[in-house]
């Protein structure tokens, strides 16, 4: 891929104030003549019926006023806005009359052609109208004014953490209870039209490998109070310091995560956790992660673990993790299913999660059996769990009791308990499930029930996944990284050709090296940097968070770890769009089903870059279920102060993008892809906005 820079900074036009005179001869003479084209003005335009498809409305601006406060006049003679307005209108009138010309001769022309031909015609006619658009759109918008691009405001103060689709005291007051109210519910109207701006001494954080071990208290929302009154494992592996908050692998009250992580590998019969990967273990979902030091602790394994968490009002998980450059996601075992196939992943893991397992007729568990693969396991750390407490607590038994026969049930094998920490593998065989006493358990789920791509359905309480093509052992995958080279019969699952995927890889490793060489504020400059220029590239770690909001098939998570930049991606698989979302989990990567006119679960200010192709063209297709300034928006409130966005799609859906980088106060810029006229790319930078003391 060839590109160019070929469009500059997409900035405004400057306003011309035009001051009066104190002459009171010359102010009769504007006056007369004011009103003169006034009335001429009037007349015209019941001669030119086009003129109202043009017209200025918008209300007066504090431009278009004079120093004395009346309006001035747009077309007296002589001055430099009369001149801009003259030009602008004759403009306007070419070009409907070159759309009239051009529609009536393209329609006595196309009576005249051939059937055969009119497939070719059309598509360069067709072309031809697409410019025409975008070229009035362009003095569309230099003629609104200020009045068609006025900025957004910014987000009053009290919603630097805001979320759509959360909120608890509305779910509470619809009647949302035992934990629902924590649900993710999109209501009309939830969206803000404003930006986030960040908190009261907000700094970009460090970056990765330090942003993993220290992050800055006034980046996230947490008191002291929660830091050291939380129960979970993880959570207290952490220390509050003056303007940080370092997190730690030792504890004085627990084991460090080291000899937490080795007790499991045991326990799984390796002999440590280096060894996961040998056994299948790529890909990890930990449910109620604490602040991710179970995660950050295995990422130097080449273990992918994901947090998903409860949304929390302060001391939130999820926020802090992925303030460490960690995966995370708002999620809930409440009473909707993830948003993840069947069949995703390697390990489930919950330690002092908060979740009760016994409870809701074990249908948390039968989900926690849908998303795991078979020979998959599941380790579960709760003080339920320890057989000299259980024996005291009648109560106690009675629920470890309710667990363990259930997942039992499920054909789940118990391989070991130690302490508070039990452990348990997902069967690999089929033929288990028929083998269970009649009534003994949930049944095996209908392939109507069974739904291998569920978005936020309600739970289910029965088995599913077991009409998956995709059931196969962990055992007897390729291990990591061979696994993210899916082999021919693998594909074939997806409709695919290993060259498809070949062509896809080769094609993100150009992509990857030319976007990485335009991430510099360079590019915004006169003389901007382009790509093979000498100035030396960002730094490896210059990225950490990455959105995908169009994964396709993972080329671009794939390039970025082939070329070594120390990121992980969050791949995101549109509802409307094809459903790729399994084959990039049996890549060994992670991803997630979401529907873009809808808020994604996470928190401001989490994502350092934000990648999307195609995507606009997606959403067109369907006829724009949402505007492109409401995707714009979330994506503002996703990005971190001086975080990137990478847009590549079509010419004119581009062209429209770029008119609205300048409301959302991106710093942009076009840039031609000489190897596709159709398509360009569009690199953004969001601006450090500092909050002002009130």
């Amino acid at each position: 891929m060839v590109i160019k820079m070929s469009r500059p900074l997409h900035r405004g036009v400057p306003a011309i104030r035009v001051t009066s005179s104190s002459n009171g001869l010359l102010d009769s003479q504007v006056k007369e003549q004011i009103e003169k084209e006034e009335l001429d003005r009037n007349q015209s335009s019941h001669r030119f019926p086009f003129w109202s498809l043009f017209s200025d409305n918008s209300p007066l601006t504090k431009y278009d006023a004079t120093d004395n406060g009346f309006a001035s006049d747009p077309f007296i003679v002589g001055t430099p806005r009369s001149r801009h307005r003259l030009t602008i209108l004759l403009l306007k009138s070419s070009l409907v009359v070159i759309v009239i010309l051009a529609l009536t001769g393209s329609f006595w022309w196309t009576l005249s052609i051939s059937t055969s031909s009119r497939g070719h015609i059309f598509h360069s006619s067709r072309r031809l109208q697409e410019q025409l658009v975008s070229d009035l759109w362009d003095i569309g918008e230099l003629s609104f004014g200020t009045s068609r691009m006025k900025e957004i405001e910014f987000c009053p103060g009290e919603l630097e953490n805001y979320i759509p689709c959360f909120n608890v005291s509305e779910n509470l007051d619809s009647g949302f209870s035992d934990g629902n109210e924590y649900d993710r519910v999109c209501r009309q109207g939830s969206r803000q039209n404003c930006l986030v701006l960040p908190p009261m001494n907000y700094k970009i954080p460090l970056r990765w490998p330090t942003g993993r071990y220290i992050i800055w208290v006034a980046n996230v929302k947490i008191t002291g109070q929660e830091v050291f009154t939380s129960g979970s494992l993880t959570k207290r592996m952490m220390m509050l310091e003056e303007e940080q908050i370092s997190f730690r692998s030792a504890s004085l009250m627990f084991d460090g995560v080291e000899d937490y992580s080795h007790q499991i590998a045991e326990m799984i019969g390796l002999r440590n956790e280096s060894n996961f990967i040998q056994a299948g273990i790529r890909t990890i979902l930990d449910i109620g992660c604490g602040y991710g030091s179970f995660g950050a602790h295995l990422f130097s394994e080449q273990i992918l673990t994901i947090c998903i968490a409860n949304y929390e009002s302060s001391g939130s998980q999820v926020q802090l993790t992925l303030e460490r450059g960690l995966p995370a996601m708002i999620g809930s075992f409440s009473s909707k299913q993830l948003p993840h196939p069947s069949l995703s992943f390697d390990l489930l893991h919950c330690a002092r999660c908060g979740i009760d397992w016994d409870k809701n007729d074990g249908s948390f568990l039968i989900e926690v059996d849908r998303v795991l693969r078979p020979g998959g396991y599941f380790v579960w750390t709760s003080p339920l769990i320890n057989v000299q407490s259980s024996l005291r607590n009648k109560e106690k038994q009675k629920r470890w009791n309710f667990v363990r026969d259930f997942a039992e049930n499920l054909c789940w094998e118990l391989m070991s308990q130690q302490d508070e920490t039990v452990v348990w593998k997902k069967t690999s065989k089929k033929t288990c499930y028929n083998s269970r006493i009649s009534g003994s358990g949930p049944s095996i789920c209908s392939k109507v029930q069974d739904v291998e791509f569920p978005y936020y359905r309600p739970l289910q309480n029965c088995i599913g996944g077991m009409h998956s093509r995709r059931w196969v052992p962990i055992e007897e995958r390729a291990t990591w990284p061979s696994r993210s080279n899916l082999n021919p019969s693998e594909l074939a699952l997806y409709g695919l050709h290993l060259d498809e995927l070949n062509e896809d890889t080769a094609n993100y490793r150009i992509i990857v090296r030319n976007y990485w060489s335009l991430l510099s504020p360079l590019i915004f400059s006169d003389h901007p940097k382009r790509p093979g220029d000498e100035d030396p590239s960002p730094p490896y770690n210059m990225l950490r968070n990455v959105l995908d909001m169009n994964a396709r098939y993972g080329g671009l998570n794939a390039a970025l770890l082939e070329a070594r930049k120390s990121v992980w991606v969050m791949n995101v698989v549109p509802t409307t769009g094809p459903k790729y979302l399994p084959l990039i989990l049996d890549r060994g990567y992670f991803g997630v089903l979401h529907d873009w006119c809808e808020a994604f679960p996470t928190y401001p200010r989490t994502y350092d870059m934000v990648h999307a192709e195609g995507l606009l063209s997606l959403e067109s297709s369907q006829h724009w279920r949402c505007t492109m300034l409401d995707i714009f928006t979330e994506i503002d409130r996703m990005l971190r102060p001086e975080g990137w966005i990478i847009i590549r799609d079509a010419a004119l859906l581009i062209d429209s993008a770029r008119v609205l980088t300048r409301r959302l106060k991106w710093e942009a810029r076009v840039i031609e892809i000489e190897s596709n006229n159709d398509e360009r790319l569009l690199i953004c930078q969001k601006p450090f906005f500092k909050r002002q003391p009130s």
